[in-house]
């Protein structure tokens, strides 16, 4: 399908010559001869942002006044308030996100042909790959027969949704699946997928070439941008959106520019370097904002570390992490395999249009930060949140301190944070417990290691850190060190090109006798598909109330994430993984105390297994090869005899299974008119939750296992489902009726209108604590509009679209935050959830709030504009009233509209069905 283009832009086309190819494309230099602005020091993130809006101005959605904001954001010191639209050319999927994204759009072809409308206007306008990667789940572990039990276990949980996601893959045009047991859609993207630059027709046929750009709907999305590729993640709503020919409509980021000088010295990873970033630019506060990395520092950074970097943007708050194009991405395109005549494309476009990183690179910043590489030390992060960076010298310090905090303390007040900078409280005891395993003869304490998996997109797809994990695994092999008996240990790689290259240098085997077999290929233990413990371990630590850890190479360690046995996560490189399996306890001190005893019973310390980088330098050059890379994706699309066997039927509209629990068809289209609404005041809404600080989309949001106790179990068990059959949120993402019982029911989410109670509860109607689902329903049928309130960075975390979904159906018209995070707020516009901010100093603590109140929120109906301060009228429980101003985020002129529609969906499904 042609891309089509701006019509006002003749002054800005030119056509660039590469070897015996022509391609036309839009020229910033072009535009600043044509009298548009200066743009020479923008950042190269901002001009992909520049270029795209010359591609399609038209004088309408595009304007010349657009444009020229660029130039007034250099002149003004990298600042410009000014609203964009913005088209990505593709769209990034994973199999969570992807299956409700896929489900709305089949329902919205049902609801297209209820409006009188074409089916066929339901289809992706731009191309869309979903990876399935989020399904496969660590039930089997430390033998050679894991992969192919859990790929079998895989298909027998989740055939109805890849039955499903079959049917879009023949029923839409320009989507793509890539199947189960690939890899992980981001280090997919990274190796295969991105191509720096992208080319495609117009609608006059001829061939352009502009920057690739995408969203995603996951938001680790950014891990592209280290190689010059702007994307980030978003809502599946709002990558629904743009899947459908809608533009981002964003303002003008703001862009800090991140000097990275000197080089990383032994000992050190990528990981160590990632964590320190994260730890900074939290502090310095990013959110909203582009990151753009810069300095000489580059020149020693390989493109694996720097994808490592701009993989954990969500984590450090910024919309994106951005690497510009230099010598470097050409080296990589080359050693993966990508086409020689896009290598050569992709040099002479960026250094045609300003877009190329040498040493006179220096554009203008918003404002700037500094790191030199050679201060970096190794680290982890925890224990729940990626910022909490912990140099390993003072890790067992911190963990102590964590647990004295924690017994230190009554149990009202357990809603403290358990921050790792706590001073140690003055115990005359060691406040740590321990606990007896039945049938076993070790002992488990608070701060023992029950999970350790080398996991996630963040640092598998980096070979560094991959080859130095397995030389640890050698040398620890050597000296006749294994893991400790009540460890879990995994490796899932993040594509199939990882286990070629550890085969490839003989340390497959290595990490195999340590206890990391594969257990396949796709993000495991990062989004909490760690699988069960063994049972007696999982019974010391629940009956002993132990504060067992876990310790992943992923990028979220947030409570509850991981394993619902373990209270304490923490963050590290895949080496460092290795070592703390060996140890199996979090209180050693590794920088010190010996990790284990060797065959002989003599001390082993971790500088005994750890590698130097000329060693794994020399294995990464010998075994990470473009055959590798090229053989393993040349299939891509192709799967396994399992993916080939799965049977669909070719049919425009689906055909619901009315038995499924998996796929259902949502209520949102059902029964709406051809005419948007209104957008109108709120009166006399309760208070459905009271909730804290950094308040994740995984607190909100359906994911992970769940009990048959909950309200989405009794769901299942009603219909007959089983308990082992449960499988977990993230897999029944297709059925609203699963995922808003499951909205707020987070094992660890505290809501302030209870005391001292754990997981989704809160009270009803009637006064009495109950579940969240059962509440809401309960307000639902008195007619009762609902708010949720929170504290700063509302929503943090992953694009979970269904912590909007879940919100919306749940009955809430608003939630009421001191701040959100930029991907959660969008989702919540897109549902017509209405974002406020306090004001004035206004907190839900300053505000003495305990649940009991009635809100009402003036100045909606009419004339509302973006970002209005409204009032709000809160009747407390006494009959006393308070007054104060609240910020509505309704950022733009378009949410306003999707709003008034009742989501973005339902506004491009009413525009759709109008033009016929």
């Amino acid at each position: 399908m042609p891309i089509t283009v701006g019509q006002d832009t003749a002054k800005t086309r030119k056509t660039l010559s590469v070897g015996r190819a022509s391609y036309a494309y839009y020229s910033i230099p072009a535009a600043e001869a044509a009298g548009l602005g200066d743009f020479g020091r923008l950042p190269a993130a901002l001009k992909v942002v520049l270029e795209n809006l010359l591609r399609f101005e038209d004088g309408k959605t595009v304007t010349v006044d657009d444009i020229k904001a660029f130039s007034d954001w250099a002149a003004n010191g990298g600042k410009a308030a000014r609203e964009i639209a913005y088209r990505p050319a593709r769209v990034l999927m994973q199999d969570f996100t992807g299956v409700p994204a896929v489900v709305d759009l089949a329902a919205m072809r049902d609801g297209i042909l209820g409006l009188g409308g074409d089916a066929q206007k339901i289809n992706p306008l731009n191309p869309v790959d979903l990876v399935i990667d989020h399904s496969v789940m660590i039930d089997e572990f430390g033998n050679p027969r894991a992969f192919q039990m859990n790929v079998d276990r895989e298909y027998e949980r989740n055939i109805e949704r890849y039955t499903f996601l079959k049917w879009g893959q023949k029923a839409f045009n320009n989507f793509r699946v890539v199947p189960p047991g690939t890899g992980i859609c981001h280090q997919v993207n990274l190796e295969y997928l991105a191509q720096t630059v992208w080319t495609d027709t117009d609608q006059d046929g001829a061939e352009v070439a502009y920057p690739d750009t995408l969203v995603g709907t996951d938001s680790h999305t950014t891990m592209v941008n280290g190689l010059g590729v702007l994307g980030w993640g978003v809502g599946g709503i709002e990558a629904e959106a743009a899947m459908l020919g809608q533009p981002v409509s964003m303002l003008i980021p703001e862009v800090v520019g991140f000097k990275l000088t000197g080089s990383m010295v032994e000992g050190t990873t990528a990981t160590d370097l990632v964590l320190k970033v994260v730890q900074m630019l939290r502090q310095k506060g990013v959110v909203g904002k582009f990151v753009e990395f810069y300095g000489e520092g580059l020149d020693h950074l390989p493109l694996a570390d720097r994808s490592t970097i701009a993989n954990m943007a969500p984590e450090y708050g910024a919309t994106c992490g951005f690497f510009p194009v230099d010598e470097e991405t050409l080296r990589y395109l080359t050693q993966t395999g990508r086409d020689k005549d896009r290598i050569a494309l992709v040099e002479a476009y960026a250094k045609a249009n300003g877009m190329w990183r040498d040493a006179d690179y220096d554009p203008v910043y918003t404002d700037t930060l500094h790191l030199d590489m050679g201060t970096v030390v190794p680290a982890i992060s925890g224990p729940k949140r990626p910022q909490d960076h912990t140099p390993l010298t003072n890790a067992a310090q911190s963990f102590f301190n964590v647990v004295s905090d924690y017994r230190g303390i009554d149990e009202s007040e357990e809603a403290r944070d358990m921050l790792a900078e706590a001073p140690a409280p003055d115990l005359d005891a060691d406040p740590r417990k321990s606990a007896k395993v039945e049938g076993q003869e070790y002992e488990l304490r608070d701060g023992s290691v029950v999970i350790a998996s080398i996991t996630s997109c963040t640092n598998t797809s980096n070979p560094y850190v991959m080859i130095g994990a397995g030389l640890v695994a050698r040398k620890a092999r050597e000296l006749g060190l294994t893991r400790k008996p009540w460890v879990k240990t995994s490796l899932a790689p993040g594509s199939q090109v990882v286990s070629e290259y550890l085969e490839a240098a003989g340390l497959q085997e290595d990490l195999d006798a340590i206890g990391f077999n594969l257990v396949g290929y796709g993000c495991t233990t990062c989004i909490g598909n760690s699988g069960p413990l063994a049972e007696e371990i999982s019974k010391a630590i629940n009956d002993n109330d132990l504060i067992a850890t876990s310790v992943l190479s992923g990028n979220r360690n947030f409570e509850g994430r991981i394993s619902p046995d373990v209270r304490a996560n923490y963050l590290a490189s895949p080496p460092l993984v290795v070592a703390y399996a060996i140890a199996g306890d979090m209180n050693i001190d590794l920088t010190r105390d010996p990790i284990a005893q060797d065959k002989d019973g003599k001390d082993v310390f971790l500088k005994d297994i750890w590698p130097n980088q000329a060693e794994i330098a020399e294995l990464v050059e010998k075994t990470v090869t473009r055959d590798a890379f090229q053989s393993k994706y040349a299939d891509v699309f192709k799967g396994d005899e399992k993916w080939q066997a799965v049977e669909t039927t070719d049919s425009e509209t689906y055909d619901w299974p009315a038995s499924s629990t998996y796929v259902q068809n949502p209520p949102y289209f059902q029964g709406m008119g051809t005419e948007p609404g209104e957008i109108t005041d709120i009166e006399n809404a309760r208070p459905l939750a009271i909730l804290g600080d950094m308040v994740t989309t995984d607190h909100i949001s359906p994911a992970g296992s769940f009990k048959d106790t909950t309200p989405a179990g009794k769901y299942l068990i009603e219909r007959q489902v089983p308990v082992r059959e449960f499988n977990s949120y993230g897999s029944r993402r297709g059925n609203h009726e699963v995922m808003m019982r499951g909205t707020f029911a987070n094992i660890r989410i505290r809501n302030e209108m209870l005391s001292g109670v754990e997981g989704g509860y809160t009270k009803g109607p009637d006064g009495n604590e109950t579940s969240i689902f059962e509440a809401a329903m309960a307000w639902q049928e008195k007619g009762v509009p609902l708010v949720v309130i929170g504290g700063i960075e509302y929503g943090a975390g992953s694009s979970r679209d269904w912590a909007a979904k879940g919100t919306a159906l749940l009955g809430v018209k608003a939630v009421i935050a001191e701040s959100f995070e930029r991907i959660h707020r969008s989702n919540l516009v897109g549902m017509g959830v209405i974002p406020f901010e306090f004001t004035d100093g206004d907190t839900r603590k300053t505000l003495g709030l305990t649940g009991e109140e009635r809100f009402s929120i003036k100045g909606l109906a009419g004339d509302l504009k973006p970002q209005a301060q409204v009032p709000c009228t809160i009747v407390y429980a006494d009959g006393t009233e308070k007054t104060v101003t609240l910020k509505c985020r309704i950022d733009t002129a378009i949410e306003k509209e999707y709003v008034e529609h009742g989501g973005v969906l339902h506004y491009v499904l009413r525009n759709l069905a109008k033009a016929g």
